[in-house]
């Protein structure tokens, strides 16, 4: 049987989706990514309203489309909305767990020809140990290290979809780790919904992680998908002096410039624990590549807490900044919340941040010029193949280089989203 995997969403839903390809793959069963497939399985994202519609849109074309596929939904977006989507004629319906049972659930349906309809309470899961051998559509690996989050920041459905923290063992992950780097990847990007928690339930944490994989042979980079500001303690400032491997880029979600509605979003900092914290980070890293989210229009925002943010984040000079207009998600406090904004203003700041984000991101990327940075090389297509370096430049080189191999290229000139370099002999 053939079958096309659809993943919206974070990187946690990337790796699972892997996972449910592999496992797929290794009982028999083909992928086919173009045209009809047998089974389609979509997995979902519910961060925001437009995920969440983006997700419902996907499903409903799939059935509609394919009358005699066999519809696999599963993930956030599934998971908070149960009973609407229970509307939509699929035949296996899960959320969050079970997506390494993937086999079995098709196998079941196909015996049974029964809908599957199967949903956890989300605040008792243990941690779902899963395996990635080897990532077959991307050159850099992708290993979930833990799942949940403990935060309930006020605007957040995710506590209530992926439910409480908890890690992926300790030996497991770094047997993972192992099996990744001898299968050819030299870079692994550590992923979680709050990958900085990792290890609370049983005495270890991030750095322990990261130091014991940094010793494996053939592991080059390792890299952190996101991490919170409350979570950067001196061990891991530390790490970051001592730990070459570690990739010179931190995604530090801010969420808000304004003091005011920082406390609002019941974030656990104020601004000038975030300035500190970045300012140490550079002290040892000097050109480091902080990156950042920031969610505008949160109820009652003025003008004045917008200006205050604009402000914050041109100090902190990030190298990009993820600009989301707030998504109102029923069931979180910050959906009660009175003075819910317009969303034309909530679009016009959104522009107004991206813009500034964009001259940031551009200014960043000129510190290079005339610099030889090593790049992984990720594709080569029709002469010109593309990379990451450590600090997340994207560069383009007017070449056919070899893939998963890095190379130290020159680079010549700068965009806001790429750099353009070339290998000197």
């Amino acid at each position: 049987m053939t079958f096309k995997i659809i993943t919206l969403g974070c990187k946690v839903n990337l790796y699972e989706s892997e996972i449910m390809q592999e496992k797929l793959l290794n009982n028999g069963f083909t992928l086919k990514n173009d045209g009809t497939s047998d089974i389609i399985i979509i997995n979902t994202c519910s961060v925001t309203n437009v995920a969440d519609n983006k997700s419902k849109k996907i499903i409903r074309s799939a059935r509609r489309d394919n009358k005699e596929t066999i519809i696999v939904a599963c993930g956030c977006m599934t998971q908070n909305k149960q009973e609407l989507i229970k509307e939509l004629g699929i035949d296996i319906l899960i959320g969050n767990k079970d997506k390494s049972k993937i086999v079995k659930l098709i196998e079941e349906y196909l015996n049974n020809k029964e809908p599957i309809i199967r949903f956890y309470n989300a605040k008792r899961l243990e941690f779902e140990d899963m395996q990635v051998d080897k990532f077959k559509s991307h050159t850099r690996a992708f290993m979930k290290i833990q799942d949940g989050c403990n935060n309930y920041c006020t605007y957040c459905i995710i506590p209530y979809v992926r439910g409480s923290i908890r890690s992926k063992d300790f030996d497991s992950a770094i047997e993972e780790t192992k099996m990744l780097t001898k299968n050819g990847h030299k870079e692994i990007v550590l992923t979680g919904i709050n990958t900085g928690a990792y290890g609370r339930e049983f005495g270890k944490d991030l750095v322990d992680l990261i130091n014991e994989m940094s010793k494996i042979e053939g592991l080059e980079r390792v890299r952190i998908s996101s991490i919170e500001i409350t979570e950067i303690n001196d061990k891991f400032l530390h790490m970051l002096k001592t730990n070459d491997k570690v990739c010179n880029h931190l995604h530090i979600p801010l969420q808000s410039g304004s003091e005011r509605i920082l406390k609002l979003m019941g974030r656990k900092y104020t601004k000038e624990d975030y300035l500190k914290t970045i300012n140490k980070i550079r002290e040892i890293r000097k050109d480091i590549n902080i990156t950042t989210d920031v969610i505008v229009g949160f109820p009652s925002e003025t003008e004045s807490d917008f200006k205050e943010c604009l402000e914050f984040c041109e100090l902190l000079e990030f190298g990009k900044i993820h600009v989301f207009p707030y998504s109102k998600r029923e069931g979180t406090k910050a959906a009660e919340m009175q003075e819910q904004l317009d969303n034309g203003l909530k679009k016009e700041r959104a522009r107004t941040l991206i813009a500034l984000s964009d001259k940031m991101e551009e200014e960043y990327n000129k510190i290079f010029i005339n610099q030889k940075l090593s790049v992984l090389i990720e594709t080569n297509k029709d002469g010109i193949s593309t990379g990451l370096t450590s600090n997340y430049l994207k560069v383009i080189v007017n070449d056919e280089l070899e893939v998963n191999k890095n190379y130290d290229v020159l680079l010549k000139e700068a965009k806001k989203d790429f750099v353009r370099g070339f290998v000197k002999e």
